[in-house]
């Protein structure tokens, strides 16, 4: 028999050159905005996370044949940057008007809202030059390097994420169908995981059949990402989350609203389960993808 995957040692050994490679990155950030907004931007990406994102891009990565080097993870951090600056503006006065996030006070509580402001929308072209720069340095061609960064773009742009923000931020006060909360949550969270996939297969340059069971995989796991979310907001405080305030106190359509607690556990259970089937007909030997996929619904903040 296989020895189960310990997915806690992977998850702590992914951890530092994650971690390095962000500081890598604010580093040359840093170098070209303004002293406070290079506060800000530190603020907002280096505060303590999952890095689900850049792990799940450096699995792609390395389950497709490559070899992670520093430049792999250069490239992971891109799918971060990105995720940070939702953050920063979701957290915002004028949309979410957090106070708390990740266990300490917001960035624009720190630094202020326009700050903030413009510390997020610094990271967009970053990640893209960022993803550039990373996908040229591991030897990617020309069409390959433009593809990867066209993949980060998409999913963060009026199509994904971007597109979910506001979609989220219309359905406030209202009580939305399955079909228009499933349609928010595959943009704002599914895009940019499934693209955290996609960016390293193609730096890979995994076959097409490969590219579109990963897709997949990562659609099915942002959406049980969600309904777990929706879970533990329901169900944990602050303290324990890190986060202020609830989606409930937000008056935002969930899916623990919506179904009930013990039909929204279901619900990101099948969502799992089509996870892991895309995952066995991409036939990739990935056994930290599939403890990953389990990983979004057994976590506990």
């Amino acid at each position: 028999m296989s020895r189960p995957f310990d997915l806690p040692a992977y998850l702590a050994a992914e951890a530092a050159p994650v971690q390095a490679a962000l500081e890598r990155a604010m580093d040359w950030i840093a170098a070209g905005v303004l002293g406070d907004v290079a506060g800000a931007v530190r603020h907002g990406v280096l505060s303590d996370g999952k890095r689900l994102r850049p792990i799940l891009c450096v699995t792609a990565y390395r389950a497709c044949g490559g070899v992670p080097t520093a430049a792999a993870y250069d490239l992971s951090a891109s799918l971060e940057l990105v995720h940070a600056y939702s953050l920063m503006h979701d957290d915002l006065p004028c949309m979410d008007d957090a106070e708390l996030r990740r266990g300490r006070p917001t960035t624009h509580k720190v630094h202020g809202e326009d700050v903030t402001t413009r510390a997020g929308a610094a990271l967009i072209p970053a990640a893209a030059l960022q993803a550039w720069r990373a996908a040229e340095a591991l030897g990617c061609p020309p069409d390959v390097v433009r593809a990867v960064v066209a993949r980060l773009l998409e999913a963060a742009g009026a199509g994904g994420m971007v597109g979910g923000q506001w979609l989220d931020l219309e359905g406030e006060g209202r009580a939305l169908s399955p079909q228009a909360l499933d349609e928010i949550h595959r943009r704002k969270t599914g895009a940019l995981l499934a693209a955290s996939l996609l960016v390293g297969a193609t730096a890979a340059r995994a076959p097409g059949a490969t590219l579109e069971a990963l897709e997949r995989y990562g659609r099915a796991v942002g959406l049980a990402f969600q309904i777990a979310d929706d879970i533990l907001d329901a169900t944990e405080g602050a303290e324990t989350l890190g986060k202020n305030p609830s989606d409930a106190a937000l008056a935002k359509s969930t899916y623990v609203a919506l179904y009930g607690l013990g039909e929204a556990r279901r619900l990101a259970q099948a969502q799992i389960a089509e996870a892991l089937s895309a995952l066995g007909a991409s036939g990739l030997d990935a056994p930290a993808l599939s403890a990953l996929a389990r990983f979004v619904v057994e976590r506990k903040h």
